[in-house]
């Protein structure tokens, strides 16, 4: 494979489409957020990219079954006289800064090409969380931005860089005339974020004007604050043990010979 390409599985019409980015970076809370998404709403699959710039490895499955590294687009119907959805996710982003660009541009030609006028990226902006994660937004024009602190957001800080796809996507759109949002949560960046992921997802789901239930995502932050409990109780074991063992070795050696 010499060059990216994009494999459509299925054709659809979509109505006024919005499309929902969410690659892994910065706590995972991207793609968290859009994998929730395309879970809970039974999105279906319409195409899928492949690129040269993704790293050189594939996964396998439990059946042993290999593939490549891709990215997936998913789509949702609205039943109601609201905007269709596009959901992008994938295993990885572009390991190089042409890879990074030229992903950016295929997601943005494929997204013209299905009528997209909106685009929302989704992202995490690293920050020490006081209380609950706050939603940092940056947009491509002051209309779009406006509508994102209306629902909760806050304005991104002056100069604040936006890196990979997540902020990539916004620069180019301007070219295409598409207007872009970048949605970041709060995160300290280390671990899966599940909460920065649920507050992206309560200011999206407003400014998309759609209701889904986040009682499964409650649970999976339930089980995962029980985790990281869990792991600190075993380092503080550790960190005692390794303690009294350096105490006991202390207190067993010979400092004085008469």
């Amino acid at each position: 494979m010499k060059e990216t390409i994009i494999i459509e599985k299925e054709k659809v019409e979509l109505r006024k489409p919005i499309l929902i980015e969410g690659f892994p970076g910065l706590g995972v809370v991207g793609k968290i957020a859009t994998d929730f998404l395309i879970r809970q709403m039974k999105a279906k699959k319409l195409a899928e990219m492949y690129s040269p710039h993704f790293p050189y490895y594939v996964l396998v499955s439990k059946k042993g079954s290999i593939r490549l590294l891709r990215t997936d687009f998913y789509y949702w119907k609205n039943e109601t006289e609201g905007n269709d959805l596009i959901f992008l996710t994938g295993d990885t982003q572009a390991q190089t800064v042409e890879g990074q660009y030229e992903i950016a541009d295929h997601i943005l030609r494929f997204a013209e090409k299905k009528g997209v006028k909106l685009i929302i990226t989704i992202g995490g902006y690293r920050r020490e969380v006081e209380d609950k994660p706050q939603v940092v937004a940056a947009a491509t024009d002051p209309e779009t931005l406006s509508k994102a602190l209306e629902v909760g957001a806050i304005n991104s800080p002056l100069g604040n860089p936006i890196v990979g796809t997540a902020g990539l996507i916004l620069g180019l759109a301007k070219f295409k005339k598409i207007n872009a949002l970048c949605l970041l949560g709060e995160t300290l960046g280390y671990l899966p974020d599940l909460k920065a992921a649920k507050s992206v997802l309560k200011v999206l789901l407003k400014i998309v004007k759609l209701e889904v239930d986040l009682s499964e995502l409650d649970k999976e932050i339930d089980k995962s604050e029980q985790l990281i409990a869990r792991m600190q109780r075993i380092e503080e074991q550790r960190m005692v043990s390794a303690q009294r063992r350096r105490e006991a070795a202390e207190g067993g050696r010979v400092t004085y010979i008469g």
